[in-house]
This record gives C-alpha cells, structure tokens and sequence, in this order.
C-alpha cells in the first residue's frame, strides 16, 4: 500500500459544496459533530483515505473488517450548500502523516471544487460548563467576520498553543492553496465525551452554511453524559474527606 493511498467509490456532481472535517480530538466534538450530520441528512460515500501513518489496525463491523481509515460522504441537503463530511476514528500517529493527510484530504476537496472548509473540534476549558461558546480561527478577517455574525467567538492567543492536529493544518495548508477556511470550536470540559459542544457547534455550522438538521438524538446522548457526570460528582463527594480529616491534613 503507498503511504497515502485515495480509493475512489463515488463520483456525485456537488454544487458549491464545502468540505466538513470532525477526526477525533478533543471531547470528541468535531467527531460527534460529523457523525451526526451522516446520521441525520442523506449522504453517499464517495472516497476512503488510508495512509501507513494510521494506527496498524482494523475495525470490526459484525464479521468483517475494514483497514484503519478515514471516509468522505457526499451530503445534499435539502436546504442549504452541498456538503463534503470528512469523518473517521484515528489521526496520523506522527507529524508526517499529519501533513500529508491534510494535503490528500484537501486534494479530494479540490477534486469536488470545495473551495471554503470549516474544521470542527472542541477547546478545553478544564472544568464542566453549562454555557457552550464556540471559538473560531480562520484564514481570512472577511471570513472572521461573517462568522461573528453567527455567534462564533474570537479570543485574542486563544486557544493558547494554537490548533493541532489535521483541524490546525485544513487552515494553514488550505491557507497557502487560498482556500477559505475556518475552525469551529466548541467549549468543552476535555474530560468526556461532549454531546452538548457538538450541538453548540453545529448550530453555528447550520446558521452559515444553511441546511436544516434535528438535534433530539444528539440532545439525548448529552442527557446520558449528564447522568454520567452526576454519578462522578456524587462519588467525589462520598469520597471527600471528614471535618477531622481535613483539619488534621491542615495541620501535618
């Protein structure tokens, strides 16, 4: 196999469309963002990237396998842009394959005329939160500007350490191709799996891009994640220590 190899299943004319990225990251934002668009809008499989830079794996569906990889839908909405959803379970091992990758994800794009991508992911806060906003960064102030419009927040050095990872390099190498690009990023603790930062996300994607999604399967898996973090916080507290405890902590 070559290091970057492209298989070709589909070839669907798109109109206008832009290409969507959600690879594993933080709080699984961008992931859940992807997955849920494929679960919830009509969509085609029209390309499969494998690289020898994923992890040296297959996954399991029912009795077969399927090499480590990463996947390409085709979705048209029935309001809005056509959509190039880029989703998959691994990142490059190394930064190598993380470059080169972004420069065969960017290729397929081109091959479909994309010419504006947003990359989604999640910015860790360190603790829970209730209010979700969602940071941006982009490749041009025009295009910083038409997302202010829709509620994206742009804090100056934040995220500190800037952005890694494949959504990091859609903007610097879609950049030096000018291509338009932009990253959505949700709020999320960076503890769990965020379901509540994925919605937050797609919102902003749903009010710029235009397509009309329903939310309740991703509202109930973020009712799960709250019960999930009630049970942690109710074990914390079983677990504090007494009055005496913590004096006699105090004084040692």
């Amino acid at each position: 196999m070559d290091e970057f190899d492209i298989e070709v299943l589909a070839d669907p004319d798109l109109e206008d469309p832009v290409l969507v990225e959600g690879l594993p990251g933080v709080g699984h934002v961008g992931k859940l963002a992807a997955e849920h668009l494929l679960e919830e809008l009509d969509s085609e499989l029209v390309r499969r990237v494998y690289s020898t830079h994923f992890p040296p794996q297959v996954s399991i569906d029912d009795r077969t396998a399927q090499l480590a990889c990463a996947e390409f839908h085709a979705v048209t909405p029935e309001e809005g842009r056509d959509m190039l959803v880029l989703s998959g379970d691994h990142q490059a091992q190394d930064s190598e394959g993380h470059y080169g990758l972004t420069d065969a994800f960017l290729d397929v794009g081109e091959d479909f005329g994309v010419e504006e991508v947003f990359a989604l992911g999640g910015v860790p806060t360190g603790e829970l939160i209730e209010e979700y906003d969602v940071l941006g960064a982009t490749t041009t102030d025009e295009f910083a500007d038409t997302l202010e419009e829709s509620g994206v927040v742009f804090r100056e050095d934040e995220p500190a350490g800037g952005i890694v990872g494949v959504s990091g390099l859609l903007l610097g190498l879609g950049g030096r191709r000018d291509i338009t690009a932009a990253c959505l990023m949700g709020e999320t603790s960076g503890y769990l799996v965020d379901p509540k930062s994925a919605q937050a996300v797609l919102e902003i994607l749903q009010d710029v891009v235009g397509f009309d999604v329903d939310y309740e399967s991703l509202e109930e898996r973020a009712d799960e994640m709250e019960e999930v973090v009630r049970k942690i916080q109710e074990m914390e507290q079983q677990n504090a220590p007494s009055p005496a405890d913590e004096d006699l902590r105090y004084i040692g």
